[in-house]
């Protein structure tokens, strides 16, 4: 889970289109994107939203944008942050298929 959301974070501060999210917000939205890529349910729980003070519906357009910058990390002229989480030191989070689902899911 660790290395999932630092790499997702790693890869969101790489491209200008995060600029526009606060840190906090950026870094609960890294969270809950890394639990659905990992299948972690409840994805966003009442213990969550109290720590981070967001709910899920505010973090939704910024993890769309991390799982999209996952889905094309491989490609990427900056593949640095892809091979350092393609190792196996870092659970080879980069590997996982990206939660397309999210992507899916309707905006509010």
């Amino acid at each position: 889970m660790e290395n999932m959301v630092y790499f997702l974070a790693e890869l969101g501060m790489m491209n200008y289109a995060t600029v526009i999210y606060c840190p906090s917000l950026f870094s609960a939205s890294a969270v809950y994107a890394a639990r659905c890529t990992l299948g972690k349910f409840p994805l966003w729980n009442e213990m969550l939203k109290i720590h981070t003070g967001f709910t899920e519906p505010q973090l939704m357009n910024c993890a769309k944008l991390l799982v999209s910058f996952h889905l094309t990390a491989a490609e990427s002229k900056l593949k640095v942050i892809y091979r350092k989480y393609s190792n196996a030191e870092r659970g080879s989070v980069a590997l996982l298929p990206p939660a397309k689902a999210l992507l899916a899911a309707k905006s509010t």
